[in-house]
């Protein structure tokens, strides 16, 4: 079925701008929210301009104030009429080594990326419980296979949290018209990791959102993008010694 009325977080910059981009070729309706709604704006006026047979909605939304997602979500449902599929891809990769004195940043990216996460997906939910029907896409990582150092202690464990609730809620909602789809990422070039010099195989935006895009429409429960070499690579990181995993972050 086609998901004609899609919400997308963290719309402003990255992964979330060119996926609003890509689904507006595809001549779908946009709820888009983020923090920086001057960004949105410029977004709104873009995609409108370019496609102007689409709806475009943008609200300001910072997923840390949870009342504040569940009535944006609330928002965009009532302007558009019903919600076909929740797009979760707010998130952030603030951090340090755990007892190095960030304590703050590691704690910004749990609550970011799983807290939060968990505040859109009940907000989603509710709405497609209600309408017994509707799609919930998690942005995860690949980062969530293993335990990684660093900077990408937190943000991997945050990330493994989110692929498990994502696996309980796919598990809680067998056999209902409503999905739910988690995508894990490999190195795609996006503003949350536009400092990284040299990691292995790395793609541009359009072509990873394009292979996420297209996971996301065929509804797949889980799926390691882009395809090659993510989708094999996830078996070696779990099977490999922890000394190699040092060497990839």
């Amino acid at each position: 079925m086609t998901r004609q009325n899609i919400l997308i977080t963290g719309a402003s910059s990255g992964l979330g701008r060119e996926m609003a981009r890509q689904f507006a070729a595809k001549g779908r309706n946009l709820a888009l929210c983020a923090r920086r709604i001057e960004n949105l704006q410029q977004l709104q006026q873009e995609l409108q301009a370019t496609y102007p047979h689409i709806k475009v909605i943008i609200k300001s939304l910072d997923v840390n104030d949870h009342p504040q997602v569940f009535s944006v979500f609330a928002e965009f449902e009532a302007e558009l009429g019903q919600l076909d599929r929740v797009i979760v891809n707010a998130g952030m990769g603030k951090g340090a080594s755990i007892g190095t004195g960030y304590f703050e940043a590691n704690k910004q990216t749990a609550i970011t990326n799983f807290v939060s996460a968990l505040a859109q997906c009940e907000a989603a939910l509710e709405i497609f419980r209600k309408q017994n029907h509707g799609h919930l896409v998690t942005i995860s990582s690949f980062s969530a296979v293993r335990g990684f150092r660093r900077a990408l202690t937190v943000y991997a464990a945050s990330k493994a949290a989110l692929s498990s609730l994502s696996e309980g809620m796919r598990v809680d909602l067998l056999g209902t018209p409503i999905k739910v789809t988690t995508l894990h990422p490999g190195f795609i070039r996006s503003e949350i990791n536009e400092k990284v010099k040299k990691v292995p195989f790395m793609v541009d935006t359009v072509t990873g959102c394009r292979s996420m895009v297209s996971a996301i429409e065929a509804e797949k429960a889980s799926a390691f993008v882009p395809f090659w070499p993510w989708a094999l690579m996830r078996y070696i990181f779990k099977l490999a010694p922890l000394g190699w995993l040092t060497k990839m972050s």
